[in-house]
């Protein structure tokens, strides 16, 4: 039996920018941080007393005799990558719900390919468990997804990701004194509003209107730029990361009106309003998580004032997808 713990991401600058369709010609880059909520898989060798090969439950639960059968995208195309003879349980846990912008599609996709290559008793590098999880996302799934999500939760930490061609991506650490990780941390607040609508299709338009909306999507890089530029000072301000941030949230809705909708931008203004510097919605957009920068001492109005959301603390984590459990199977 193994277990994988895989991290959610919090992606903070460059989205959009992620998109193959994009980087391949323009280059992009994004700024992101895994957090302490995780995504858990097990798997392990399913013993031959059953009328099915395979088991898989996420929200549902598969009874299958052959991978094609799987309705899971993910794992069947996870599995056709594995040559088990024996037959196979697969079970998903999640600390966060799915379609809520904090990347869990790629998160479980990593998080599977990595328990399956521990079950086949090979341990993948990170960059390789990316570029395989990407892989399996854009060209066995054909999702309009990008690539930072597969591959920040397989790195895991505080992280530039540079993308400039198919197989060319670049992880940077931003590297932080404690003291001032503490201050970012306790700056931030993860608001959910509720399940993102039809995500696969907000990225979809986003993808389709690039080529109209290239000044946007080069605005983007810049502030991703100049949130670079901020970290590695000596004197940066979360004022600062505050009003960068706030600033690219008002770029990126404007690439396509289903990016955000009034429910969103009353929830965002709520926050301002109460005292949030700057944020942005996470994700492809329609739903899901708020992120808010706001100071220490605001933050209880701003709760107040969004009490009929869930607030969820949260603090960075550096780890990636790991094993955290191995059994002997044979």
């Amino acid at each position: 039996m193994i277990i994988s713990r895989t991290p959610f991401r919090i992606s903070f600058f460059g989205g959009g920018t992620d998109y193959p369709q994009w980087y391949r010609t323009h280059g992009g880059a994004v700024v992101s941080t895994t957090i302490n909520k995780y995504s858990f898989i097990t798997a392990r060798l399913l013993p031959p007393f059953f009328d099915y090969r395979y088991r898989i439950r996420y929200y549902e639960t598969e009874e299958i005799s052959a991978v094609e059968e799987i309705r899971h995208p993910s794992a069947r195309e996870c599995l056709k990558l594995h040559d088990f003879g024996d037959g196979l349980e697969i079970v998903h846990h999640a600390d966060l719900p799915a379609r809520s912008g904090l990347g869990s599609s790629s998160t479980f996709t990593v998080g599977l390919l990595n328990a399956l290559a521990g079950l086949d008793n090979r341990m993948m590098s990170k960059k390789e468990l990316a570029l395989r999880a990407i892989h399996v996302e854009q060209d066995l799934i054909g999702e309009a997804v990008g690539s930072q999500d597969q591959t920040a939760a397989a790195f895991g930490g505080f992280n530039r990701i540079d993308f400039r061609a198919e197989h060319d991506i670049t992880v940077t650490p931003i590297l932080m004194l404690p003291e001032r990780r503490q201050v970012l941390e306790d700056h931030l607040m993860l608001i959910f509003t509720g399940f993102a609508r039809n995500a696969p299709e907000i990225a979809a338009n986003q993808i389709n209107e690039m080529e109209n909306k290239k000044s946007e999507h080069a605005a983007i890089q810049v502030l991703t730029e100049e949130a670079c530029r901020l970290f590695a000072s000596n004197g940066w301000s979360v004022q600062e990361f505050g009003r960068l941030l706030h600033e690219q949230w008002m770029i990126k809705r404007s690439i396509t009106e289903h990016i955000a909708n009034d429910f969103i931008d009353d929830i965002y203004q709520a926050g301002r309003s109460a005292g949030a510097i700057g944020g942005k919605l996470l994700g492809a957009g329609g739903g899901g998580f708020i992120l808010f920068v706001a100071k220490p001492e605001d933050q209880a109005g701003i709760r107040e004032k969004l009490e009929k959301l869930l607030y969820v603390p949260f603090r960075f984590e550096g780890s990636g997808s790991q094993i955290v459990y191995c059994a002997n199977h044979s």
